[in-house]
This record gives C-alpha cells, structure tokens and sequence, in this order.
C-alpha cells in the first residue's frame, strides 16, 4: 500500500476528527477564563461600590429590617385589634421616628458623658498603670507599654464622637425609607408578579421573602430581649457597685450582644477596664468581672440558645466569616448585619439550583431549608394593600 493511500485511508480522516475536538476544548477553556475574570471584576467593583455608599447601603438595610418587624406587628394589630391598616401604618411610622431619634440622641448623650470622664479619668489612669504593670514583672512591663505607645487614645475619642454624630443623620434618612416603603407596600405583589413573569415562580419569590422575614424577625425579636436582659444585669452590678458610667455600659453591653460570638466578649472587657480605670481597686474590678462574666455565660449558653433554638440554622463559622467580611466592608454596623444577610443570603441560594451547595455549607447541618418557618402569611399580610 502507498504512503498517499495510507494518508487517505488512515491519518487523514483522524486529523478531520481531532482538530474540532481541539478546537471545542479551546473555546470551553477561554469562555471559563473569561467568565472567570470578568466574575472577579464583578465582585471587586461590587466591593468597592459597597464601601463607597456604605453610609446608604447601611441606613437601608436597617429600614428593610424595622419594615419587616413593623408590618408584622400592623397585621397583627390590624387584625386582632381590628384596627384600620391606615391607622396602625401611621402609628408604627410614628413609633419607628421617636425610637430613633430617642436611641440617637441617647447614644450622643452617653458618649459626650464617656468623653468627658474620659478626660477627668486620664490623669487617674496614668498613675495607676505603673503599679498594675509592675506585678506582672520586666518583660510583661515592656510589652503592655510598647503596647499602650502605639494606642491612639484620643483619635479614638474623636471617632467615637464623629460616629455618635452620624447616628442622627443616619437614623433621619431610615425614617425617610422606611416611610416611602409603606408608601409603596401595596405594590409589592405586583412588582414581584411582573419581574417573574409567571404567578407561581412570584408565589414562590414572596414565600422566600417571607421565610427570610419571619427567621429574621425571630431571631431580632429573641436577640433584643436577651440583650435588654443582659444589659439590666450588667447596669445592676455597676449600680451595685456605685459605679459612674453605669448607663453608658449597659447600653454597649446590649448593642455588642447583638454581635455573635466576640460581642459578650468584647463588653466585658469594656466593663472591667472602664471599671479599673474608675475605681483603681484590683479586687473590686476582679469581682466585677466575674459577675458580668457569670451573666453573659449563663444568658449565652443558656436562655438564649433555649429561645432561639433553630431558627436561624447558621454554620458557627459561617458566622466568623461573615462577621469578619462584613465588618470590613461597613466597618462596625457590618457586625450587626452580618447575621441577617447570611440568613437571607442562605435561603436565597437554597431556591437556586446552581448555587444550593453555597446554601449547604451555611447551614449547621446541611439543611438549609425549614419547612416549619410558615412565613408565608406574613409576607402576604405585609404586602396587602392597606383597608380603611
């Protein structure tokens, strides 16, 4: 047989069938490096958006979180008081503006407070920390003062002030969207009916919202009322004491609740620092930590587990994961919203087929849906239109 028989018979046709397959493994592999790159663009320009209009982003997610709390309790309101849907709408609204404004202007009262005990303490500080520094011996002595060289004590203070002065124009621009949000609640149904398409893919959009309302709602609900006890303790024990600053420290210790896992943490060394540094008796400040120690152990590990139980269905590290990005994207108010955006961040990807094992991991067990949330009614009863 001849070599031209041999190309025409045998290799010939080989190379027809090798060269598209080549060819179709190329193009696959460019269109994953260029989806691949054009994701990371995507995600780098949404982080930059995202700490850019933080201040709005922020002030927006605490209105779509009173929103959801407050049309909860208008349907029910409206319908075992039998109250018209108008009336409990203006009533909330009018609830949601003194609470923020009474929350915004204590928080600026207890931090000019702070700031002036801080200055009237600083002396005070200054001769107590040698003593404290020399029992803990040469080497711990040089560290802890490397250590207290490097703070910024007074950049802090006017950050503290800077941010307590934030709060009350933040707290103005929730009240406006929370406001335009009730305006246009009646519309909700139909936007969600439009943008799908389909009644029953709209049906199934309003049941997500409503599961991410009514888990996140509980767990606030459950969460306030375990800080609000943690932090009257903790007031009991300063008052107990005969403590200043026991107001602004019940205050923090109920607004670091609210931050999972290194929140109590965080409040009861605020506590025992700020109650060495008022006092100067190492006794007294070794006993007052343990008793504000106690109390967060006990409501931690104790009631507040027992309250909330499953409602949440969070990984544990999921939780440090999304605390730590989202304080560093928005910075202190991240660590609050951490844990409702991972919530609805769950829920939303386990309705996704593509993106149901980001859901899985999420989850503490791996179910990431609960079908026992029964959020549907609320969703239906917040988006009604208002009766007269």
């Amino acid at each position: 047989m001849s070599i031209d028989a041999v190309l025409s018979i045998w290799i010939i046709p080989m190379l027809k069938d090798f060269r598209p397959l080549d060819r179709s493994s190329d193009t696959v592999l460019r269109e994953r490096l260029q989806t691949g790159f054009l994701g990371l663009i995507a995600f780098a320009l949404l982080l930059f958006m995202l700490v850019q209009a933080r201040f709005i982003l922020v002030a927006l997610a605490i209105a779509i979180i009173l929103f959801s709390l407050t049309s909860d309790a208008i349907h029910a309101i409206s319908t075992r008081l039998r109250v018209p849907n108008w009336l409990a709408t203006t009533l909330a609204l009018i609830a949601i503006a003194l609470g923020l404004l009474w929350v915004a202007t204590t928080i600026m009262a207890q931090v000019n407070e702070i700031v002036f005990l801080a200055i009237t303490y600083a002396e005070r500080a200054q001769t107590m920390l040698p003593d404290l520094i020399e029992r803990l011996g040469p080497e711990a002595q040089e560290r802890i003062m490397l250590v207290l060289t490097g703070l910024n004590i007074t950049g802090w203070i006017r950050a503290l002030a800077g941010q307590a002065s934030g709060v009350l124009q933040g707290s103005v621009l929730v009240i406006l969207f929370v406001g335009f949000m009730f305006a246009e609640r009646s519309w909700f149904p139909l936007k969600i009916e439009r943008l799908t398409g389909d009644h029953r893919k709209a049906a199934d959009v309003r049941r997500m919202i409503s599961t991410i309302m009514h888990r996140v709602n509980r767990y606030l609900v459950v969460k306030t009322g375990v800080s609000a006890v943690t932090a009257f303790l903790v007031w009991l024990i300063f008052r107990a004491a005969g403590l200043d600053l026991a107001v602004a420290v019940a205050i923090l210790t109920f607004v670091l609740n609210f931050i999972p896992a290194i929140g109590s943490i965080i409040a009861t060394a605020i506590a025992t620092i700020l109650t060495f540094v008022l006092t100067g008796d190492t006794t007294l400040t070794v006993v007052i930590c343990l008793g504000i120690t106690g109390v967060q152990f006990a409501i931690g590990n104790v009631l507040d587990p027992m309250l909330l139980g499953q409602t949440l269905r969070l990984s544990s590290f999921g939780i440090i994961l999304s605390l730590a990005f989202w304080g560093l994207v928005w910075g202190i108010p991240g660590t609050f919203l951490a844990v409702p955006i991972m919530v609805a961040l769950m829920i939303v990807c386990a309705q996704i087929p593509w993106l149901r094992p980001v859901a899985v991991m999420l989850s503490r067990e791996g179910l990431p849906d609960d079908e026992t949330d029964g959020g549907a009614p609320a969703l239906e009863a917040s988006t009604t239109p208002p009766r007269s």
